[in-house]
């Protein structure tokens, strides 16, 4: 009985100091200093009204938008409660046809010729939900965009560049673009 009280008074200690202080200080500190990013980094349109995250890709298959990654999460593509990737080896088959489809969906919406599509445009990302394309896959879009929306394949192209962000300080990662970044921009955009 002399071991159990000192263990229980800490069993009960600890539960509150890990369980509920922590967590509060933790949830004080980030809503004071970073408050974008603890609630979401979420995205707001012009006219006040919720669109999204700025880390959670998004599906867009009309032709006058930059359509991001393929998404492999479940039971919905984009499934912010379900992160994963595909697990698919380059050799399965569904993942070829999944590629496959892309391609020809890809090829179907818009100019792009026998150019080689950008591999991110036909593959999904380890988690399933990456908002992020590359600059090749931004550009390879550009012509289906510009004619989709009336608009100058130069003026589209600038606003790619507009929206590529660099790598993190400078040396980790790689160029990106945001897709919900850069349609937003796009419907900013007075068509011609």
């Amino acid at each position: 009985m002399s071991q159990l009280k000192p263990a229980v008074i800490l069993l009960v200690l600890l539960s509150v100091l890990t369980g509920l202080v922590y967590p509060l200080l933790v949830t004080v500190i980030a809503q004071t200093v970073f408050p974008a990013q603890a609630n979401g980094s979420l995205v707001v349109a012009s006219d006040g009204r919720l669109v999204g995250s700025r880390l959670i890709g998004q599906a867009f298959d009309d032709p006058k938008y930059f359509w991001g990654r393929l998404s492999a999460t479940g039971p919905f593509a984009y499934n912010a409660a379900a992160s994963s990737g595909s697990n698919l080896g380059p050799l399965n088959p569904t993942l070829v046809e999944n590629a496959q489809g892309r391609i020809d969906a890809l090829r179907q919406a818009g100019p792009g010729g026998q150019r080689p599509i950008p591999v991110d445009l036909v593959t999904a990302s380890g988690s399933g939900l990456d908002p992020h394309i590359s600059p090749a896959s931004a550009q390879w879009q550009v012509d289906r965009v510009a004619r989709a929306r009336g608009l100058a394949p130069d003026d589209v192209q600038a606003l790619v560049v507009r929206h590529t962000e660099g790598r993190q300080w400078g040396f980790f990662g790689e160029a990106r673009v945001n897709v919900l970044a850069l349609n937003l921009a796009l419907d900013a955009m007075p068509a011609r």
